[in-house]
């Protein structure tokens, strides 16, 4: 069975005749009725009962038109989603980023311009943000680093100063800058390894050949933050990402460039697909 004998069915059913089949789907009638024939000859059927001009469906055909109207409708459906997904009035964004700080006035301006898009975000280190981009479950990625691999489309979106905070007792507590030899000696709280952040400051360390004490490793920004307030140590933020709240104070590195980047990731294939290429024109890039 073909569907164009199906749909003439349908429109001889639903209209009571050939010919106001014909002109509801734009053919002419010995093609409707051409077709309609062809799908009883197949079969060995009679879908309909013909006295003169009045068409009836037969018991079976009426049973026929039941599932016609579910087929034609899901149809229907079918198309008004792909335009609407096409449109961009429908559908989800999935964005996988190493911090929420990195991509909330991304996701505010895309939600603006498309709120009929629903947005989804996953957060991990690096590697999980570039796993979900391999394995489809993502369609951006939002990093804090730059890498080289042609797998991948990585543009520059922002970068930002990287800031040392610590509780209200602390003696930096009072201050707006600091210089990088005052971290010497130092009990510092660090990132996981592989961090930005830790890369940033630990070569801004080296370069000013100052050495901190290094009194704990974390992967969790909330448990450093709580670190932190209890006077653990202090430890490096970006700027971005550092929270106010009771008891915490931060200070910048007056004498040291020391920054953490945000580029926005995409497989290379996909740089083109609807949802990607929106993504990347709301923030004012090009993919």
């Amino acid at each position: 069975m073909r569907l164009t004998q199906l749909r003439s069915f349908h429109a001889v059913a639903t209209t009571g005749s050939f010919t106001a089949a014909a002109q509801s789907l734009h053919v002419s009638q010995p093609t409707v009725t051409t077709q309609v024939a062809q799908l009883e000859a197949l079969y060995k059927v009679e879908l309909f009962h013909r006295t003169g001009r009045r068409v009836r469906p037969t018991e079976l055909g009426e049973r026929l038109l039941l599932l016609s109207r579910q087929m034609f409708h899901l149809e229907a459906e079918a198309v008004q989603l792909l335009r609407e997904s096409g449109d961009l009035r429908s559908g989800r964004l999935r964005v996988a980023a190493v911090g929420p700080s990195h991509v909330t006035g991304m996701l505010v301006a895309f939600n603006q311009r498309y709120p009929g898009v629903k947005i989804t975000v996953s957060t991990g280190n690096s590697q999980d943000v570039l796993d979900r981009l391999l394995d489809y479950s993502a369609d951006v990625g939002v990093l804090a680093q730059v890498f080289k691999d042609r797998r991948f489309v990585s543009v520059p979106y922002s970068d930002h100063p990287v800031v040392i905070f610590c509780n209200a007792e602390h003696r930096f507590a009072r201050r707006r800058t600091i210089r990088t030899a005052e971290l010497q000696g130092e009990k510092l709280i660090l990132r996981e390894q592989g961090s930005t952040t830790r890369k940033a400051i630990e070569s801004a360390l080296t370069q000013a050949r100052v050495q901190a004490e290094v009194v704990m490793e974390v992967g969790s920004r909330e448990i450093i933050r709580a670190a932190v307030a209890e006077g653990v140590g202090i430890a490096a933020v970006s700027e971005a990402e550092f929270v106010p709240g009771p008891g915490l104070h931060s200070v910048r590195i007056s004498d040291a460039q020391v920054r953490t980047y945000a580029h926005v990731v995409c497989l290379a294939e996909r740089r083109d697909a609807r949802m990607v290429r929106a993504f990347f024109d709301v923030i004012g890039l090009e993919v």
